[in-house]
């Protein structure tokens, strides 16, 4: 019994002993795989970057930029993860609603997905509201700007900027589309927008607010006979391809507003705040003048890729169309209050209507 005893005991120590020995080589071979560096890694902080356009639109070419900046800027501490063409969240309002519950930390919706929660945003759906690039630039950079971003602190949102993609042109399977009444009776598709529908409504189309990424497929399968957008969306996406008419109107604005979970930014320190607003800063300046280029590459491109027909407006015409959708102006005036709107006519007056 005394032997079965001391064989037991004996056992017991060697498996303990073997086990230990075991430890400490796995442990050893930790010390070796993970040299600073790589524990580095382990704190890299990312930031997830959802959108829905292409990479090689404005907005595309600009989250990447930034992306870039930010990585250099830090060292590779600060990552920010891109997830384009809609294949994190199908659309913008989706992703809003993931970044108000904390699931990504940046996104770059159109402004008029701002609209249901912010009505002032409407402002720049409003037709021929900027007559230059220039004057969007003035707008943002001003007290506009200042207002609008302001209003998004109450639904704990970060407004980091203004992002430009270019005036938005009209694409029908029914025109040629010159003056205001050649839309009659058309159905058009539209981003989510009180005052895009109104604006329509004046024209005589009926309007539904099909997601971005499903216009395509709209178009094609005639479920909508056109759309309105900036022409390196209408590149991009080949909406080219299964419409018959594209009209040069500048009648619209598509901008961006770059987004971030605030609770989420008051986490970050204060230095790499400051990369991100500095990189920010840059990656702006970037998109305003790529989306002038991209958009003229873009009409470039249409014509030699197909046979749409091409009309655009003269100055005379688009006269014509200010008037006819004046009265979107009196509707909204009272909504978006005198500070506001006088803002606007300063810069109207500054700059007129191209």
């Amino acid at each position: 019994m005394k032997n079965l005893l001391y064989f037991s005991i004996a056992f017991l120590v060697l498996l303990i002993g073997t086990l230990m020995l075991i430890f400490k080589i796995f442990q050893a071979e930790d010390e070796l795989t993970f040299d600073d560096e790589q524990v580095g890694l382990e704190d890299q902080i990312v930031i997830r970057f959802s959108h829905v356009v292409a990479e090689n639109t404005p907005k595309g070419l600009a989250v990447q930029y930034f992306a870039d900046l930010v990585s250099e800027k830090t060292d590779n501490k600060v990552k920010v993860e891109i997830f384009s063409n809609g294949n994190l969240y199908a659309n913008d309002e989706e992703a809003l609603q993931a970044l108000k519950r904390g699931e990504i930390q940046m996104i770059a919706p159109a402004t008029s997905k701002l609209t249901p929660s912010f009505p002032e945003w409407q402002f720049v759906d409003l037709p021929f509201v900027f007559p230059t690039y220039e004057a969007a630039n003035e707008a943002f950079n001003g007290e506009i700007g200042q207002y609008l971003f302001s209003l998004l602190e109450y639904d704990h949102l970060k407004g980091l900027s203004f992002w430009s993609n270019g005036f938005k042109q009209i694409t029908s399977n029914i025109g040629p589309i010159q003056t205001p009444r050649d839309l009659s009776g058309q159905h058009f598709r539209i981003m989510p927008s009180k005052l895009l529908k109104k604006q329509y409504a004046l024209l005589d189309v009926k309007t539904s607010m099909i997601p971005f990424n499903l216009t395509y497929q709209s178009l094609e399968d005639h479920i909508v006979d056109g759309t309105e957008n900036t022409l390196s969306n209408i590149y991009s996406k080949k909406f080219y391809r299964v419409q018959d008419h594209l009209t040069i109107s500048n009648h619209g604005f598509l901008g961006y507003i770059v987004l971030m979970n605030n609770d989420y930014w008051n986490q970050l320190s204060t230095d790499i705040q400051m990369v991100i607003i500095e990189s920010m800063e840059e990656a702006s300046e970037m998109i305003q003048k790529k989306s002038i280029e991209l958009n003229e590459q873009s009409l470039e491109n249409i014509k030699k890729d197909s046979d749409i027909e091409i009309y655009q407006l003269t100055e005379k015409e688009k006269q014509q169309w200010v008037e006819e959708l004046q009265p979107v102006y009196g509707s909204y005036e009272s909504e978006f209050g005198n500070n506001l709107t006088n803002e606007l006519y300063k810069i109207h007056e500054k700059y007129g209507v191209q």
